[in-house]
């Protein structure tokens, strides 16, 4: 049985100690069973079908995080049966505790609203349903999210420039993806549990407000001006549902929502080197559009 442990002074799997990334090949090793391979453009996902674990790596050589799937899903990618290992903080399990305990919330550090245990650099973050943990996410723990945040961080400031007005919110999101997570034009990019601790005028509960999308998150996306000189630096978009922009979107989203789905392309004449389109939140008739244009637009 794997038993992964995250105590006061370590994180573990069989007692073998660990950090952040962790070497693919030591994963193969203390999991000792078959693996199956997922490649998206952004991250390369390994699947033990038979653990219920999965883990997430961006040069397909070292894994950022891990994933414990504690209820059925049917993506790709997805464990073939839940985990059935134990989890462990600090030598008491976790997953039981949990289920025994539901009016309880763990929540361990200043300003935490998802449902966290953190210890030194390491995290595990939960996704549960009425108290009820259907996955686990341990990874790296981002020191920014404790850190006394600027007063401005998230202030969307004036520019004093020419912008791009967008007609349609979706095809804007699949823009701000390429300028902010890919290319790094714009800045900050938006972390998500950074700005619930930042944001003063109510407290956001990611834990409760989770599956939806948050009114104040997709506001900011929505009043975010984008200069009019980025437009020739988008070549292609590229939607998935594992894209950075969606992730702070809706934090537990299972990538079938049509929140964001493009409903109209007449934003693509205000980016003329945009060439290719890779979709999968668009209405059906935007693939055809688009290739009629002159865009090689397919679905994902």
């Amino acid at each position: 049985m794997i038993r992964l442990n995250l105590s006061k002074e370590n994180f573990s799997i069989n007692d073998i100690s660990l950090s952040f990334p962790i070497e693919i090949e030591l994963l193969n090793k203390l999991l000792s069973v078959n693996k199956r391979t997922t490649k998206t453009k952004h991250n390369t996902i390994f699947t033990w079908d038979h653990l219920g674990i999965l883990a997430y790596s961006k040069n397909g050589k070292v894994v950022e995080s891990l994933l414990l799937e504690l209820k059925e899903e049917d993506f790709a990618f997805s464990p073939k049966q839940v985990f059935k290992g134990q989890f462990y903080f600090d030598n008491e399990e976790i997953i039981n505790y949990y289920k025994t305990n539901k009016d309880k919330r763990i929540k361990l550090f200043d300003g935490d609203s998802s449902g966290a245990l953190v210890l030194n650099n390491i995290s595990a973050w939960f996704d549960s349903v009425d108290n009820t943990i259907e996955a686990i996410e341990i990874a790296a723990f981002k020191e920014s999210t404790i850190k006394k945040i600027p007063e401005d961080k998230y202030v969307i400031k004036e520019l004093n420039e020419e912008l791009i007005e967008f007609s349609d919110f979706g095809f804007k999101l699949s823009i701000i993806q390429e300028l902010m997570y890919n290319k790094g034009l714009i800045q900050p990019k938006f972390d998500l549990f950074e700005f619930v601790v930042w944001y003063t005028k109510r407290d956001i509960d990611l834990e409760e407000e989770g599956y939806e999308p948050i009114p104040e998150v997709t506001q900011y996306f929505k009043d975010l001006p984008i200069p009019k000189k980025y437009a020739s630096a988008i070549t292609e978009i590229y939607q998935d549902g594992g894209n950075d922009i969606y992730m702070q979107l809706l934090r537990f989203g299972e990538g079938w929502e049509d929140y964001w789905d493009i409903e109209i392309i007449d934003d693509v004449k205000q980016f003329p080197n945009l060439k290719k389109a890779v979709l999968c939140y668009a209405k059906n008739n935007i693939v055809d559009e688009m290739n009629k244009i002159g865009i090689k637009a397919e679905w994902i």
